[in-house]
């Protein structure tokens, strides 16, 4: 996936924004008002990177089978990690739309009972209807 593929599929989900609040190229995506993922355009060191809450044991299997995903910047408990994808082109598309999925249900699950609820069925009512 590349920057513009991120935004549209975080987008997609149910009741998300995006913001530049440290900037522009540093696009953050929230719901319920709280980020579950950042952009972070390529430099000359490192290209365009994304960074995701993601469940601490799932982070751990990641980092194992993907090179370009690693430790993300943030807080690193025993239940939530932040995880950092490298979009160089080695993640497959399908999995870096995973990530971002369980990102924004990790957030979700997180919320006061009534928005998480809300979200929730949002969220099951788009997936019946995608072919």
């Amino acid at each position: 996936m590349n920057p513009d593929e991120v935004a549209a599929y975080a987008l997609d989900l149910p009741e998300v924004s995006e913001e530049e609040p440290w900037g522009p190229h540093r696009p953050v995506y929230k719901t319920g008002g709280k980020i579950f993922a950042t952009l972070a355009a390529a430099t000359t060191s490192q290209p365009d990177r994304l960074s995701m809450k993601c469940e601490a044991a799932l982070a751990l299997h990641l980092y194992e089978q993907h090179p370009a995903v690693r430790p993300g910047y943030g807080y690193q408990g025993p239940r939530w990690h932040w995880i950092t994808v490298h979009l160089d082109g080695t993640v497959p598309d399908e999995e870096i739309a995973e990530m971002i999925s369980h990102s924004w249900q990790c957030v979700v699950d997180g919320l006061p009972r009534t928005p998480r609820d809300r979200l929730r069925r949002l969220h099951r009512d788009q997936a019946h209807r995608r072919p």
